[in-house]
């Protein structure tokens, strides 16, 4: 009974006395100098420095250092693998940001690293590692290590004795270790909202849309939130081999931004309100275009509109183009006179954001009130939900929609809307098209009747 007692306590442990990374660079052509990894860490050789962060005491040093080899090791006291991760993005912001103020031009240099972790998670899979590093260049030597040395029929443990050794820029390398960590470990130890879906996508938006395992490493990473798992791998490069040299195919965001832009332009449209304009993506785009000489964002977030304030440099435009932009707290569900008088409004991933029962409140104030002459809404497509691994059936892609309408379903009601407020309206789809299940965004245009204007 004690052994089956310690075997299972052995197994659901997540934390272990101690996490130990070290990060071994060798000199290369490209980092000649390998002592000046110290430079990109932006922790000095000659010192040992510890920080009492929220996750655990986390001490740096360096075991070694010469100008052919230097290790810089990372020790964090009672931590796990997840926190050790929250500690690197601490510690090694500017690094992982690809900052050097020191010498910036070690930034982009390729150096041969090994980074070794002695107990390292590898929960669910004695290959797991190899999945998630390999495809990423790295060459992956994971040893299991057994529950008890002296009582081998006991198996081995949920760790594993990791040596990774690849040719890397050292943000690079930080990076994957930031996102892979908590995969291996599965197991994140603070809350999972909206912001690490973000950060998902910041820090491996290159590279997860073609990797083999996108869906495991983002249902992990995310803590299984099915909702969130989707908004990320919404967002990523599809999955399709590329030649290094080729560009990489758009994200679905950014299809959705052309087509809007596409049809705008096709639409004659010179002022432009983008309603729900969130942190200012297409505001961005806009704005690149001078055939918009008008364009408002609103939304009724006031932190959504400080993102886009700083995302579109405001305060640093030119006069000119400043005068070309305006941004204000407004409701898509609430009459506002400061939305009339517009060529064109766009709803990008809106109205799926309202109750059921507020829509009548939403077309009312666009459609009758506002009354622009194009209107452009876009929305998910429930039917393409099933394409999404790790989203069951009935989830929606998002952990703020309402709704998602199915194909029918956009159809009756764009018709509808149409029919009852003057316009014509024609639908289009946006992004990859499934023979069964349509395009995973689903686009209205509405045109104003002549007759009505």
């Amino acid at each position: 009974m004690a052994a089956k007692n310690g075997t299972h306590r052995a197994r659901r442990s997540r934390n272990v006395a101690a996490v130990l990374l070290t990060v071994t660079a060798n000199a290369t052509t490209d980092f000649p100098d390998s002592s000046d990894i110290g430079y990109l860490l932006h922790k000095h050789p000659d010192r040992v420095q510890s920080w009492n962060l929220p996750m655990g005491t986390t001490t740096v040093l360096y075991p070694g250092v010469s100008a052919q080899r230097t290790t810089v090791a990372v020790l964090l006291n009672d931590g796990a693998a997840s926190g050790l991760a929250v500690a690197l993005s601490r510690l090694f912001k500017q690094t992982l940001a690809g900052v050097c103020t020191g010498k910036p031009e070690l930034v982009s240099a390729a150096m041969d690293l090994t980074i070794t972790m002695p107990a390292a998670p590898s929960r669910g899979a004695a290959d797991l590692a190899s999945r998630m590093f390999g495809p990423l260049g790295w060459t992956v030597d994971a040893t299991p290590i057994p529950l008890d040395s002296r009582q081998p029929e006991w198996g081995n443990s949920e760790y594993i004795d990791l040596v990774l050794t690849g040719t890397f820029t050292l943000s690079a390398a930080l990076r994957h270790l930031y996102v892979l960590l908590p995969v291996l470990d599965d197991g994140k130890h603070y809350w999972v909202g909206e912001d690490e879906a973000d950060k998902l996508v910041r820090a491996a938006g290159d590279w997860l849309g073609d990797h083999p395992e996108s869906a495991l490493i983002a249902s992990r990473y995310l803590a299984h939130r099915r909702e969130l798992v989707a908004s990320a791998l919404d967002r990523l490069v599809p999955d399709a081999p590329q030649d290094d040299a080729a560009p990489r195919d758009p994200t679905l965001a950014e299809q959705r931004v052309r087509a809007v832009l596409s049809a705008l332009t096709g639409a004659g449209a010179k002022s432009v309100i983008d309603l729900g304009c969130g942190e200012g993506r297409l505001l961005r785009e806009l704005l690149a275009d001078n055939t918009f000489d008008r364009i408002v964002g609103a939304d009724v977030s006031d932190r959504a509109l400080a993102k886009a304030h700083r995302r579109l440099r405001l305060d640093d435009m030119a006069d000119r183009q400043r005068t070309r932009i305006e941004l204000v707290q407004s409701s898509a569900t609430y009459r506002d006179v400061r939305l009339q008088g517009f060529d064109a409004m766009v709803l990008m991933e809106v109205i799926e954001h309202v109750d059921l029962d507020r829509l009548p409140a939403l077309v009312r104030s666009v459609f009758l009130q506002a009354r622009p002459r194009t209107v452009l809404v876009t929305t998910p497509n429930s039917e393409y939900n099933v394409l999404y691994p790790g989203l069951e059936p009935g989830g929606f892609r998002h952990v703020d929609h309402r709704f998602e309408f199915t194909r029918s379903q956009f159809e009756q009601w764009v018709s509808s809307v149409a029919r009852d407020h003057a316009y014509e309206v024609r639908v289009e789809g946006i992004g990859p098209v499934d023979d069964m299940h349509g395009t995973p965004t689903q686009m209205a245009v509405f045109t104003r009747e002549e007759q009505s204007r």
